[in-house]
């Protein structure tokens, strides 16, 4: 049995942080940063059945073209990713009365649609990027066994190729699910490696007041390549939500609308339009039309 401080529930008996019960939640979940963008999908919805809200995990589930879906905020981060697919995962494989995992698993569909600056200049704002690989620079996922699901060779060539300072972990590489790449893919997006990091100014290279060990790090970034693919873009979640949904057997897909080229020095002029125009994509393809 799952002790009660690792496994930790409200009174109401649901997860602690995300405040939800297993009925609460659809098997088909999008993942936002920003709890006011929930509502800017589920805007969308023919009708929504539940809304809750802790912290920044805010959750509405309802239906789009008869595909029932949840939309829920993660926050920014690795750790929050870490809370809230420990979260899920719990709703719909462990038998939250007994504390025992079920016999019969559950695979969640969980899609990020997120914004984020490409690294690529022929990457250009207003474009979307699927996320075939996700860089962890975070270390996040190295705090359980990832043996199975990482990618060693790329992580080996990623450090090599960077010089990689030891002191700061080993960086990770996991991969989307190919099952929601078939469904979500279309000419209209870009592929390639999205580096998560666990912060936003210095481990993504940005100086205000403080040194960083590598000021040449982004410009490693920019110019790796292993197998001809890329790193298209930098934020800070998707390696963390392909690690654990590989380690805990769901399916996991990051999108991003690119709203800065790091490359060039430009940024979208409606910034809002572009991601609008990913939720549209991003829904219409789960409902399958």
């Amino acid at each position: 049995m799952i002790q009660s401080s690792e496994l930790i529930l409200n009174p109401d008996g649901s997860v602690y942080h995300l405040n939800l019960r297993p009925e609460h939640i659809a098997y088909d979940i999008i993942f936002v940063g920003d709890q006011n963008r929930v509502e800017k999908i589920t805007q969308f919805f023919d009708s929504i059945e539940y809304s809750t809200q802790k912290r920044e995990f805010k959750t509405q589930t309802g239906i789009y073209k008869g595909k029932r879906i949840s939309v829920i905020s993660t926050g920014i981060g690795p750790d929050n990713i870490d809370i809230v697919l420990n979260e899920l995962d719990a709703l719909v494989n462990i038998d939250l009365k007994t504390r025992e995992p079920k016999e019969t698993l559950t695979s969640l569909n969980i899609i990020r649609i997120g914004t984020s600056g490409s690294l690529q200049e022929d990457i250009p704002v207003d474009s979307f990027v699927m996320s075939k690989f996700g860089l962890g620079l975070d270390n996040m996922l190295r705090s359980y066994l990832i043996d199975d699901v990482s990618i060693t060779e790329m992580e080996d060539a990623f450090v090599q190729h960077t010089n990689w300072d030891s002191k700061k972990g080993k960086p990770y590489v996991t991969q989307c699910s190919e099952e929601l790449e078939k469904l979500i893919e279309s000419d209209k997006i870009f592929k390639g490696i999205t580096a998560t990091a666990g912060g936003f100014y210095g481990p993504q290279g940005r100086v205000l007041r403080l040194n960083i060990p590598d000021e040449e790090l982004n410009n490693k970034m920019d110019n790796f390549s292993h197998n001809d693919t890329k790193i298209t873009n930098l934020e800070m979640e998707t390696a963390a939500i392909y690690g654990l949904s590989a380690l805990l057997g769901h399916n996991a897909l990051s999108l991003n609308a690119i709203i800065a080229n790091r490359a060039s020095g430009t940024f979208s002029e409606d910034p809002y339009k572009a991601v609008d125009e990913l939720i549209a994509y991003t829904l219409n393809k789960l409902a399958g039309n």
